[in-house]
């Protein structure tokens, strides 16, 4: 299981958007984002580059931390 940190996600609209942005990237499957920890965790099917992670993210409009 794969972790990420994000910053900027104030209420559960964020946690909605982040858990779409994360479902839409192929290899990536059980998505779980905390709005609490600040954090989505993920199995990957697959290898995923975390720059294409770190991009979904940033396109459902906050930032991965690392």
């Amino acid at each position: 299981m794969a972790t990420e940190k994000i910053w900027g996600m104030p209420c559960d609209r964020s946690v909605k958007a982040v858990t779409k942005a994360l479902n839409e990237i192929r290899g990536i499957k059980d998505v779980q984002v905390s709005l609490a920890r600040g954090e989505a965790t993920f199995d990957e099917e697959e290898p995923v580059a975390m720059d294409i992670v770190k991009a979904q993210i940033a396109k459902a409009g906050y930032e991965a931390a690392c």
